[in-house]
Parts: structure tokens; C-alpha cells; sequence
């Protein structure tokens, strides 16, 4: 009878787990300010000038990257002063612990310095990531 009280226990602790990581998948995570040195390769995604790219940390296996990366392809098409890059980390495991990115894929919105002003774990919902971003961009809804 204890095996089975075990077993039930286990199995409520990881439907826990489960619905708090889903609450947090694709939550936009406001982090204004935040400027750790960015790594060589982070920094060669930068063009001056360009008020926010979004830089979306991906691997070569996460499935959920390539929903993200057509999402944010799409929204710095339509968006003025918006860039979208990607970075695979697959061989690069330092530059994803430089930028504290755990799990992939990660969009990091950073300014025209490198400064991250927000980022989104798992695949980001549009309006609320277009709503977070509106006071960072240029014209007339920045």
C-alpha cells in the first residue's frame, strides 16, 4: 500500500511541474536594464543602429524553434526598428550560460547597446510580445 501512496505522490508532483512550466511557456519576461557582457558571437548579430532585435537562442533538435523563429521572422517584417537573428547554441553551450539561457528556444529582445530589455522562454505569444516591445520602438505606436 505504500508503493501505491509513493506512486500517486510522484505522479501529482510531476502534473505540477508540468502545468507550472506550461503556465510559463512563452510569457514575456520584462528584464529593462540588464546588460551582462554579451558573448563574441551575440555581439556579431548586433547592427548599430537598429533600435530592437530580437535574438531568438536556439539548437538544432528543438522542434519549438522553428514555430518561433517563423513568429518572429513575421513580426520584424511588419514592425519598423524590429530585427529577428538567430543563434544555434548546439556548439556553443558557453554562450548560452554567458547569456543564462536554459532551455531553447529563448528570444532575448535587446537594444541598439546590447542592453536586454525582455525575454520569453518557449515560443512567444505575438500580442503580448508585440504590446511589451511597443515602448522600445520608433513612429507612432513606440
Amino acid at each position: 500500500m505504500t508503493g501505491v501512496w509513493a506512486l500517486l505522490g510522484a505522479v501529482l508532483a510531476v502534473a505540477l511541474v508540468g502545468v507550472l512550466l506550461k503556465r510559463r511557456d512563452g510569457r514575456v519576461r520584462t528584464t529593462a536594464g540588464a546588460r551582462p557582457e554579451l558573448p563574441g558571437p551575440v555581439r556579431d548579430l548586433l547592427v548599430p543602429g537598429t533600435p530592437v532585435t530580437l535574438l531568438q537562442v536556439s539548437t538544432s533538435f528543438c522542434a519549438a524553434c522553428r514555430r518561433a523563429g517563423a513568429l518572429l521572422g513575421d513580426l520584424a517584417d511588419r514592425t519598423e526598428g524590429l530585427r529577428h537573428v538567430e543563434l544555434d547554441v548546439t556548439g556553443l553551450p558557453e554562450v548560452a550560460k554567458a547569456l543564462g539561457v536554459l532551455r531553447a528556444p529563448t528570444t532575448l529582445a535587446l537594444d541598439a547597446s546590447g542592453a536586454e530589455l525582455l525575454r520569453v522562454g518557449g515560443v512567444p505569444e505575438p500580442d503580448a510580445l508585440t504590446a511589451a516591445l511597443r515602448p522600445h520602438l520608433p513612429g507612432p505606436n513606440g
